[in-house]
C-alpha cells in the first residue's frame, strides 16, 4: 500500500507509514465526493441504459447498483424468498408490498407489513403512482424508479 502524504511503499495491513507515520488509508476506505454535474451525467446515463420497461435500481441496501426489471403485471416485494423481489433484510416482512403495472400506470402498495412502505420519504397508506426518479423504500433498501413511460 502506498502512503498518499509520502508515496513510500508499506506492507498489506500496515496501519500507519513506515517512513512518515502518516494514518493509511485502502481505497476501499476513501470518501469521495462527487459534483452535482458528475451525478447528473450519471443519473443521465443510466436513464439511457434503461430498457422499455421500467426497473427498480438498488441505491442503498445489500444489493446497491442491481436493477429489478419490471415485466409482469403484479411484483411482489418481501424476505419470503418466493417474492418476485427477494429482499433479504430481517426489517422486511415475508410478503411487504406489491408493485402493479395497468396500462401506462405503475402503483405500489404495502401489504400490512410492520415498518411500512414509502415513496419519497413518504408512509404509504394506500396504492400510490410511481412516476421516474421516485424513492421507493422498503426496510433498508432504497430504490429509484426508472421508466422512459411512467
Amino acid at each position: 500500500m502506498e502512503c498518499g502524504k509520502c508515496g513510500s511503499k508499506n506492507e498489506i495491513g500496515d496501519d500507519v507509514c513506515r517512513q512518515c507515520g502518516e494514518l493509511l488509508v485502502s481505497d476501499a476506505e476513501q470518501t469521495i465526493s462527487l459534483s452535482r454535474a458528475d451525478l447528473e451525467q450519471a443519473q443521465a446515463e443510466l436513464e439511457l441504459a434503461v430498457e422499455d420497461e421500467p426497473v427498480l435500481v438498488v441505491k442503498k441496501g445489500a444489493y446497491v447498483g442491481q436493477k429489478f426489471s419490471l415485466t409482469k403485471d403484479e411484483i411482489t416485494l418481501g424476505r419470503d424468498p418466493a417474492s418476485d423481489i427477494f429482499l433479504d433484510d430481517i426489517t422486511i416482512s415475508r410478503h411487504h408490498a406489491k408493485i402493479k403495472m395497468k396500462r401506462n400506470r405503475v402503483s405500489v402498495a404495502d401489504s400490512g407489513s410492520l415498518n411500512g412502505t414509502y415513496v419519497n420519504q413518504e408512509r404509504i397508506e394506500e396504492p400510490t403512482t410511481l412516476h421516474s426518479n421516485d424513492e421507493l423504500q422498503i426496510g433498508k433498501f432504497r430504490m429509484i424508479f426508472v421508466s422512459k413511460k411512467h
